[in-house]
């Protein structure tokens, strides 16, 4: 079922007002693109903190004063189910550590140290309910 600024799950009643918005986005999103509820509330909520931590000041206002989202929004879908169920892989390239979907196109993210990449890794394959997997530097698969 999906939800606006007046009926939204109870987890969200909690969060910060633009953060709940956006996990209101989020989450509608999500159940557009075929989520069950018990899958798309959590990783809303994951995803919209993760997007206030990240974003300027000027994104958070901009948001702030957008139109609300509403249980009649369409949402484009984005997700390509083929890739839900793979494995989530960390690996080194180009002076970063990798996070990627196996068989996505591009990365989830970069980092400078192994270890954020590894927790970036487990977040993604946590939503998902997949695995993640590691790689050395010189490209040697470690678990």
């Amino acid at each position: 079922m999906p939800w606006d600024l007046s009926d939204y799950p109870d987890s969200f009643k909690n969060l910060d007002q633009v953060v709940r918005k956006k996990a209101i986005d989020i989450a509608n999103a999500l159940l557009d693109n075929g989520y069950n509820e018990g899958r798309a509330i959590p990783i809303a909520t994951e995803q919209a903190k993760e997007w206030a931590d990240n974003a300027s000041e000027e994104e958070i206002k901009s948001f702030k004063y957008s139109s609300s989202p509403s249980k009649g929004d369409s949402h484009e879908d984005t997700t390509n189910e083929e890739l839900l169920d793979n494995d989530v892989l960390v690996y080194y390239e180009e002076e970063y550590w990798k996070v990627r979907t196996k068989d996505a196109k591009q990365a989830d993210s970069s980092h400078d140290k192994k270890d954020d990449a590894l927790k970036r890794a487990e977040e993604i394959a946590e939503n998902k309910g997949s695995s993640v997997r590691t790689y050395t530097k010189d490209g040697k698969r470690q678990n």
